[in-house]
């Protein structure tokens, strides 16, 4: 296929209509291009790493055929707390009609009623709002839509520091509020205005000296934490670790201060997530009752992150369920190992030496069961989608940088909108605000043509 017959093909793609009035919606771009993955706001942009490209999509079709999805799926992730966000990527994607501008005000439209919608992780943190973004998902899956919801790394820690809190204080548990609270403390401000402050819990006579000394370790933690963690850590893990809580103990009241909450407060906040987040008539029990590691359709692969060695073999002996169960029933185990095991890494690994490995084998396993693709979130880029190769499998990171905290640290002008579209044709469509036409990709195209040549 020529470059110019490619381009004819992008255009046609037709995309599903926007029922929104909103000026932030309509920067949406509606004309596609061929997916520049020769940029490397989009792609690998090297020579060397196109013919990676190149290599890996040859690799796959020898193995067998891509296999798509029977109807269309709309992936968005790292909302990060800010519904306005998620909703307006909804509507961008043409999955939604909004009708005012709280976080539940909209309807699903009929191609969002045939669509399946992937949201990618890290529902929390940062904001401004975790609790109306968590609203409006719960709206959402009332609305009748088909909703996977898959578990970021943001989301785990609010978990773990939950699930801490609720066990006896040990060497490896004690650091947990300080290690992981700092990107919390907002949703527990949150938390203490809408539920705690006004009678939601008796905090008795607990001063906010006592509460300090529930939260944190004492200083012979450090002495503690390298013995009881021998075995779970690596050495080098294990002085990471303890680098990481001296400069967050450093901070603590500071960044406590910034979000409005002293030890007290923080303490009651934290204390009551259990209600809220883990007892069947908590108000968000539906969370992480509904939240999976990973989901596929044809030959994506979704997951937040990436993937490593273990959790290939896992996925080529039980599929699947299996993976969903060894994460579902790790969230159980003890909190400090299951965030640095290899179903904790799905949500967190970058593919760095101190993550879980994925090697060759492993990509060869995904290969091998027909797996071409992973879909993933994690990765913020600031000019929408990206398309390259990791350890030999074929990703696309779909985190556009949605959230107006994230985008006001990056100097991201406007509002965040945009979504991953995936069509049983094949076409594969990346929306963003922040990139001026919709990014067309098709693995035919792209391997028959000339493309990335």
């Amino acid at each position: 296929m020529s470059d110019l017959s490619q381009a004819t093909a992008a255009r046609s793609i037709e995309l599903p209509p926007i029922f929104d009035n909103s000026d932030l919606v309509r920067s949406v771009p509606r004309e596609c291009e061929v997916w520049p993955l020769a940029s490397e706001h989009s792609g690998p942009g090297s020579f060397a790493a196109l013919r990676e490209i190149e290599n890996v999509l040859s690799h796959t079709y020898a193995v067998g055929p891509w296999q798509w999805p029977d109807r269309p799926i709309v992936f968005l992730s790292d909302t990060h707390a800010d519904y306005m966000g998620f909703l307006r990527s909804l509507a961008a994607a043409g999955v939604v009609r909004r009708v005012g501008s709280g976080p539940t005000d909209f309807r699903l439209t009929s191609f969002g009623v045939n669509t399946r919608i992937i949201v990618g992780g890290d529902c929390l943190d940062k904001g401004p709002s975790n609790l109306d973004m968590l609203d409006s998902l719960a709206a959402l899956m009332r609305s009748g839509a088909d909703v996977t919801l898959l578990a970021g790394n943001h989301d785990l820690r609010m978990r773990l520091i939950a699930l801490s809190l609720a066990q006896e204080k040990t060497p490896l548990t004690a650091h947990l509020f300080a290690r992981m609270g700092r990107k919390v403390f907002p949703l527990l401000h949150e938390i203490w205005i809408r539920f705690v402050g006004h009678g939601g819990m008796d905090l008795g006579k607990l001063t906010d000296e006592e509460c300090r000394q529930r939260l944190l370790p004492d200083e012979d933690w450090f002495v503690q934490f390298p013995v009881a963690a021998k075995g779970l850590l690596s050495d080098a893990a294990i002085r990471k670790e303890m680098l990481k809580l001296r400069k967050k103990l450093s901070t603590i009241e500071t960044d406590l201060a910034e979000a409005e909450l002293n030890f007290r407060t923080a303490y009651a906040a934290a204390s009551h997530c259990q209600h809220l987040f883990f007892r069947s008539n908590g108000a968000y029990s539906w969370f992480f009752e509904k939240m999976d590691a990973v989901a596929r359709a044809g030959s994506l692969l979704f997951v937040h992150a990436g993937i490593d060695d273990e959790m290939c073999d896992l996925l080529s002996k039980g599929g699947l369920t299996a993976v969903n169960r060894r994460f579902r029933d790790g969230a159980h185990l003890h909190p400090l190992a299951f965030y640095f095991g290899s179903a904790a890494n799905l949500t967190r690994t970058k593919y760095r030496t101190t993550d879980k490995q994925l090697t060759a084998s492993g990509a060869q396993m995904l290969h091998d069961l027909g797996v071409k693709m992973i879909v993933q979130g994690h990765v913020n880029n600031s000019s929408g989608q990206r398309l390259l190769v990791k350890k030999g499998v074929l990703h696309l990171e779909g985190d556009i940088t949605l959230d107006r905290t994230s985008r006001k640290r990056q100097g991201l002008q406007g509002a965040g909108a945009g979504a991953t579209l995936i069509f049983p044709s094949g076409d594969v469509i990346g929306l963003s605000a922040d990139y001026p036409k919709a990014k067309h990709f098709n693995p035919d195209h792209a391997l028959k043509g000339t493309q990335i040549l």
